[in-house]
């Protein structure tokens, strides 16, 4: 699945980068993993139950004008990886720059995401459990986040300001959960808040 998710990423980045300078940029962010006042407020059920931080790494084409029907959106493909060694993820999708001021920018975007994380962890109320496994299990359902599928949608949305023609940052908030459609049942999810610092790549435009 993370070699789908990587060729998928990789084919819609290289419609992107045909284009002329500018046409990828690097991303590199620091997030809080599992932020609480978030997935409390979308009912994810798990909220701050995983702790640490995430390291985002990832590449973000140029706008896709093969596209340009829906918008001709920029391509994305990162890896986020929790300090803490819990839940890590892959995620590849669009988004879609929204110009607001000369510098400001308003970027949503939706993906499909996969995680070594937990899913579908074994219940604490089973019968004939010893007092140790019941303890094992508890320990689980209260410091880890049950997924119910490995495979999860992956939205998000940045608010950027470009610092210079290379450099700009985003606030940025993600998202991954199964949405009730790659799993029914379970459905806690995961919600990331941090700072995206964006490079762009290739010659500035004349």
């Amino acid at each position: 699945m993370l070699c789908k998710l990587a060729a998928t990423a990789a084919a819609l980045a290289g419609l992107g980068l045909a284009g002329p300078a500018f046409a990828a940029e690097l991303m590199l962010g620091a997030y809080a993993h599992d932020v609480s006042f978030l997935g409390s407020a979308i009912g994810s059920g798990a909220a701050d139950r995983e702790k640490g931080a995430d390291l985002e790494l990832g590449l973000r084409s140029g706008r896709i004008e093969a596209l340009r029907l829906i918008g001709a959106p920029q391509a994305h493909a990162f890896v986020s990886v929790n300090t803490n060694h819990t839940s890590d993820f892959v995620a590849a999708g669009l988004s879609w720059p929204v110009r607001l001021t000369h510098r400001l920018y308003l970027r949503p975007g939706l993906g499909l995401a996969y995680t070594d994380g937990k899913a579908g962890l074994p219940p604490v109320n089973a019968p004939g459990l010893t007092p140790e496994e019941i303890q094992r299990r508890l320990h689980l359902f209260q410091t880890r986040i049950d997924f119910g599928s490995r495979l999860l949608f992956e939205p998000e949305i940045a608010l950027g300001a470009h610092l210079s023609p290379r450099w700009s940052a985003e606030l940025s908030w993600v998202h991954i959960s199964n949405g009730e459609v790659f799993h029914h049942g379970k459905n806690q999810g995961l919600d990331d808040a941090g700072v995206r610092v964006i490079y762009a790549l290739g010659a500035p435009a004349p």
